[in-house]
């Protein structure tokens, strides 16, 4: 019974996303737009996170088990 309960409680808490653009809050405006640029950025700009913040992986991942180097800061715990 908990478990019908708790499933229909999730699914109807599911349903709750909103689906419209985003827009600042009622009475609220933006933020000021940075020192030097006319326009105020979007809200959807705003979201956009910059390039910096999500870069891309520059290493290869390894394909295989390999032996580790030694490691001279793998130190044992504080007696």
């Amino acid at each position: 019974m908990r478990g019908v309960l708790a499933l229909a409680v999730l699914l109807a808490l599911s349903a709750c996303g909103q689906k419209a653009d985003l827009a600042p809050a009622a009475g609220k405006q933006l933020p000021p737009p940075p020192y030097g640029r006319e326009d105020r950025k979007s809200a959807e700009a705003l979201m956009t996170p910059p390039t910096q913040a999500i870069p891309e992986r520059s290493v290869e991942l390894r394909r295989r088990s390999e032996e580790r180097e030694d490691d001279p800061f793998d130190l044992p715990p504080p007696e």
